[in-house]
């Protein structure tokens, strides 16, 4: 069986990160393996402009900040980059399995860092009754869909969670000109960055509903409209404060799992809370020689912080594969 001294998993701000922190401190064989058919993970559809105000101290959209990092590992030989590429089984011996167009393939890391991002939560984790139409979406999905398919998801929106994903899809709707009716969160104030409530929001002038909650989702084929009412301190609906808003597309914004089923595979102690693994120091886990990283460790407000930490992890698995008899 083929082994490599450092394989990273993941291409996104963390993995790019990772893999430059590494050979910086001297390692010299690195193969990264990325799914997707390009570098940068989720930063290649955030084309808004908030990035790297304090690692690059430059404000720069999510590609262009990927593109920094891209740019050094495309110039690095020693830094093998393998797209296209799928981790399908993963052993606490850090053996793992990826396919990718043509092949599948098995090998061995002496030391493995996982940089797999997270996961949007969904309709039916929060539990919103209703039928179940055309028009319902994670707010990344449709992020995705407008900044990378080139097309537009619905024409009125209704965004349930004042996530930072959510409120900068409030932007981007109105933008392309749609109607925003509302965003809809359940607690006494916005779950996103202040900035984002500023830029998003008030400078659109969008209604933004706190202490609501969406009662009940309508529409056959498609939305018509949803249910809202205003909730208490206990989060339980105030009788008489229902009403209605018709749309034809709803966004879910309520939060972000860590994407670790991989490690979770291999036997690595997890929170379960969290999605996330048990760990006494950054990025480390039960397993020896592997570190997690990025969002799949935690879920980070701003990618300068994913970057900072991840090189972290590079420097550790660097540290651990010199130490190795």
């Amino acid at each position: 069986m083929i082994s490599r001294d450092l394989v990273i998993v993941g291409g996104g701000p963390a993995g790019l990160a990772a893999a430059l922190a590494a050979y910086e401190n001297g390692v010299k064989d690195i193969l990264l393996l990325e799914r997707d058919q390009y570098l940068g993970g989720i930063l290649n559809q955030c084309i808004h402009p908030g990035f790297g105000l304090q690692y690059f101290k430059a404000e720069l959209t999510g590609p262009q900040y990927a593109e920094r990092f891209i740019q050094k590992i495309n110039h690095i030989k020693e830094i093998e980059v393998s797209l296209k590429s799928l981790v399908v089984h993963l052993t606490k011996e850090k053996a793992l399995t990826y396919i990718k167009p043509g092949a599948m393939q098995t090998l061995t890391a002496k030391a493995l860092i996982m940089g797999t991002g997270c996961r949007e939560r969904t309709r039916e984790m929060i539990q919103i009754p209703g039928t179940r139409p055309a028009g319902i979406f994670p707010a990344g999905l449709a992020q995705k869909l407008i900044n990378i398919e080139g097309l537009l998801p619905g024409r009125e929106v209704v965004i349930i969670g004042s996530g930072d994903i959510g409120l900068i899809m409030a932007r981007r709707f109105t933008l392309e000109g749609a109607q925003v009716k509302a965003v809809i969160e359940i607690q006494k104030e916005s779950r996103g960055l202040i900035r984002n409530v500023v830029q998003c929001l008030d400078d659109f002038n969008l209604p933004l509903y706190l202490r609501h909650k969406i009662l009940k989702i309508h529409g056959k084929d498609r939305v018509e409209k949803v249910t809202v009412a205003e909730v208490d301190d206990k989060l339980q609906e105030i009788p008489g404060t229902r009403f209605e808003l018709a749309c034809d597309t709803v966004l879910i914004s309520v939060g972000l799992i860590p994407e670790n089923e991989l490690i979770e595979m291999a036997g690595v102690a997890m929170d379960e809370k969290t999605n996330s693994p048990e760990s006494s120091e950054l990025s480390t886990t039960s397993i020896p020689g592997l570190w997690v990283c990025g969002n799949a460790y935690k879920i980070y407000d701003v990618v300068d912080g994913v970057t900072r930490d991840s090189a972290q992890a590079g420097k550790l698995a660097a540290e651990y594969l010199r130490n190795l008899p």
